[in-house]
């Protein structure tokens, strides 16, 4: 990261939709904290429910009390999930919350199935468990994992139709235990179809699977409705996961939500209940609570699907003109509500540039494009001030995905300046990122 001049800086501090150097600038932060800044950074209303929690000296975790946070914040998980999707664990990250959708999956078969499936584009963490579920290129090096995971191409029905009878047994009884899914690839801007949703809700109603859907990116406004498979009505899955902007920006917290019929045959029964790690000591911290229990409030209450929603009616014709505008450097822009992919070209010229670079990186097939998605990057925040990422899943888009706090003239903003970095052209913005990289070495 630091070929692009970040973490070369000092922060002063950050607000909203942006971040402030101590050398003066103004960085406008289109990142979003990688999902985890929909309320922007610094959100007034996160900061003064940690104030007043410090400030009453309240009580933050002790296993024997009753947590009213605790409860306050499962009672408004279940109010803002469909259904009967009430039941709720609380752990740290994202990874922990899959990993636990996942456990509560294989203990309500009571270890009787063996098979999850999960997708070819999966990305669910980076734990031994969680990176075994995870389909990313990233995962180049085999760690031990979770056994018995089949992949399946991504909004495939036939193909998880065809991978789950290949588990059934001569009795013709079915293997898989769960069914993991992003309905919103984050990590390579492709989502599945309500087709693809609804015929999975109907193969595991009728398979008895544990259908997991992975929102930890998307959910909190970010897609135009408060989590991405919201916008079919009537389609609930058996278990949901969330993270990231779950926490307001300040506090590290997540959750899986589960209907009430599938987390009780798991762990109602007092010799099941404590399998779930409830008994470790951090569990639902009291301000990480009162903090998420603020952090949504504030997304229903300013309405960050609607935002989401008015943030895409400026990038959606914007970035389909930039990419009419600019053919030879955009193949493709797509997204939804506050969450785009700028998909960009690799010229044939850099193929020299690559049999010049380190082994493994000419080795890898997206150095091309992860070249140019590079300098484009460093291009906005060097001459723009403004900062952007690309993914390292799929085919490496350029990340356009900003708090959904931020002001609509600085959508605007964004897009003429990234129009104006790409009218340089591809070569030349390639050509002063490497000279900039070489002689950073020196």
């Amino acid at each position: 990261m630091t070929s692009f001049g970040f973490g070369r800086e000092l922060v002063d501090h950050a607000q909203g939709a942006y971040i402030h150097t101590r050398d003066g600038r103004a960085i406008l932060d289109f990142t979003g904290g990688v999902g985890v800044l929909n309320h922007g950074h610094n959100h007034p209303r996160i900061l003064a429910a940690r104030q007043r929690f410090q400030q009453k000296q309240r009580m933050e975790v002790h296993k024997t009390y009753f947590s009213p946070y605790l409860a306050a914040l499962s009672h408004n998980l279940a109010a803002v999930m469909p259904g009967d999707l009430d039941m709720s664990f609380l752990p740290n990250s994202g990874a922990e919350a899959v990993e636990g959708a996942v456990k509560l999956a294989y203990k309500y078969h009571g270890g009787k199935r063996n098979t999850i499936l999960r997708s070819d584009i999966s990305f669910h963490g980076k734990l031994l468990g969680s990176g075994s579920l995870t389909g990313s290129s990233q995962n180049h090096f085999k760690f031990p994992g979770i056994p018995g995971v089949v992949s399946f191409p991504y909004d495939d029905l036939d193909a998880v139709r065809a991978a789950v009878d290949a588990t059934r047994d001569r009795r013709g009884r079915c293997d898989v235990y769960a069914i993991l899914i992003e309905p919103f690839s984050a990590s390579t801007m492709r989502w599945c179809s309500e087709e693809f949703l609804r015929g999975l809700r109907e193969l595991c109603t009728r398979e008895d699977i544990v259908l997991i859907f992975d929102e930890i990116y998307t959910g909190w406004g970010k897609t135009g409705t408060m989590f991405y498979f919201m916008r079919y009505p009537g389609l609930i899955p058996d278990v949901v996961t969330t993270s990231k902007s779950f926490g307001g920006g300040k506090s590290s917290i997540s959750a899986y939500v589960a209907r009430r019929p599938i987390f009780h045959k798991a762990y109602e029964s007092l010799n099941d209940a404590l399998l779930q790690s409830t008994s470790t000591t951090y569990y639902g911290f009291g301000e990480e609570t009162a903090t998420a229990i603020e952090a949504i409030n504030v997304a229903v209450e300013e309405d960050f699907p609607a935002r989401a929603r008015d943030i895409e009616r400026i990038l959606a014709p914007g970035l389909a003109r930039i990419a009419k505008e600019h053919p030879d450097a955009v193949s493709e822009v797509r997204g939804a509500g506050a969450l785009w992919g700028v998909f960009l070209d690799a010229p044939r010229a850099l193929d020299a540039v690559a049999k010049l670079a380190p082994g493994g990186l000419a080795r890898d097939p997206q150095f091309g494009t992860k070249l140019v998605t590079c300098a484009v990057i460093s291009a906005l925040y060097r001459d723009h001030d403004i900062y952007t990422y690309y993914t390292l899943n799929g085919k490496n888009p350029l990340v356009v995905g900003p708090p959904l706090v931020v002001d609509p003239v600085d959508v605007e903003r964004f897009v003429d300046r990234l129009d104006q970095t790409l009218a340089q052209g591809l070569p030349r913005l390639v050509a002063r990122f490497v000279k900039e990289k070489v002689s950073s070495l020196w």
